[in-house]
């Protein structure tokens, strides 16, 4: 049996670098949550919520779905 799954990936450093050139740090301070934060969601470690991901579009003046989208693959059971 094949079976499909979903998995949030991102393009946040692209977006970061390309629409105003800003850092992790000064991401993190203008949406109110840490460098850390920013870090992980960037390597996939962290799903941030519908809040935080509106925010981080707002700042950087894309879409959401610019940034944030769902990689799916493929499996077997």
């Amino acid at each position: 049996m094949h079976y499909t799954y979903s998995m949030i990936e991102n393009k946040l450093k692209i977006a970061r670098v390309t629409n105003g050139n800003l850092t992790q740090a000064e991401v993190a301070e203008k949406v109110s949550c840490s460098r850390q934060t920013i870090n992980s969601i960037e390597n996939n470690k962290f799903i941030p919520s519908v809040e935080l991901a509106l925010k981080i579009a707002q700042l950087l003046r894309v879409r959401v779905e610019d940034i944030f989208f769902l990689s799916q693959g493929q499996g077997m059971l």
